[in-house]
């Protein structure tokens, strides 16, 4: 990717250092990192978020927000930290656009580097979980070492794969502001299990839709794009298909389990996206399949 001389963005928070090595309570219990690997495990194989499982496993209702630590901005000498701040700030203008030409505007929301474990509004989040998006408190939660993960453990390399981390879960930022996940959310709540992992499925294509609108323009307005790049993108929104993490899980491939899709569809949601570059081209909810 060519992102060298590019804007950085003022709304990443650096708590790198300040987790909590024997995990955090949620719900009046403690979180241990055995709990979180069975979690993490059931998560990848049951196709359940691992922040529900943990409020399950941690006693249930609705989790204990403690105070994060304050967090200041990286330090302008890490090339990880600069290269996630150079994403971010490309997601801030291609959605500060795309917003302005719908009449609405555009709230960036911030994202937030640590180690090990964190405290969010949605629970505790935990590095094994990978990056995720918490509504409550609209931010994106990455533990950097996942980047080494997904080279060595999910066939999954490149500079332009870890950007389409960071669009993905600004993807579902854009549908927390668009009212779209509280109505799937609503939906799911009247649904049985089968309808509900279904809703699921069509949210998570979306944001891997957003994820290849962000390229398109990306790459349209300040030529990002190199040589291999969109393969990398491809090949990343592949490996982490639903039937490719059943079978690495060394599970059946079971499609009602599905809640975000298999690696064929979400190639083809995040290329559309790169192709199409349109709000309206990605309304997963509207398609027959």
């Amino acid at each position: 990717m060519r992102l060298d001389g590019h804007r950085e963005s003022e709304n990443v928070e650096d708590a790198r250092g300040q987790g909590g090595g024997g995990g955090r309570f949620i719900g009046g219990r403690g979180i241990g990192i055995g709990t979180v690997a069975v979690a993490v495990v059931a998560g990848w194989i049951f196709g359940i978020n691992p922040l529900t499982i943990l409020g399950m496993l941690s006693g249930g209702g609705s989790p204990v927000v403690e105070q994060q630590a304050p967090a200041g901005a990286p330090p302008a000498t890490d090339p990880k930290a600069r290269f996630v701040s150079m994403v971010l700030a490309d997601t801030e203008d291609v959605w500060r656009a795309q917003f302005s030409a719908i009449g609405k505007t555009y709230r960036e929301p911030k994202l937030r580097l640590y180690t090990g474990s964190e405290v969010t509004a949605c629970g505790g989040g935990q590095a094994a979980m990978g990056p995720f998006y918490c509504p409550a408190d609209e931010k994106v939660y990455i533990d950097l070492s996942f980047y080494e993960t997904m080279r060595t453990r999910l066939g999954a390399p490149g500079d332009f794969a870890q950007a389409y981390v960071i669009a993905h879960e600004i993807g579902h930022h854009v549908q927390n502001l668009l009212g779209v996940s509280e109505q799937v959310q609503r939906a799911r709540q009247r649904s049985d299990e089968r309808t509900g992992n279904q809703l699921s499925v069509r949210l998570e294509l979306q944001a891997d839709c957003y994820a290849g609108l962000w390229a398109h323009h990306a790459q349209r307005s300040r030529q990002i794009l190199e040589t291999g790049d969109v393969e990398e993108g491809l090949n990343a929104a592949a490996q982490i298909g639903d039937d490719a993490m059943q079978r690495n899980a060394g599970r059946q491939v079971v499609q009602e389990r599905f809640t975000h899709g298999s690696s064929a569809q979400r190639v083809t949601w995040f290329k559309r996206g790169m192709e199409g570059g349109k709000l309206e081209g990605c309304d997963t909810f509207r398609a027959a399949q």
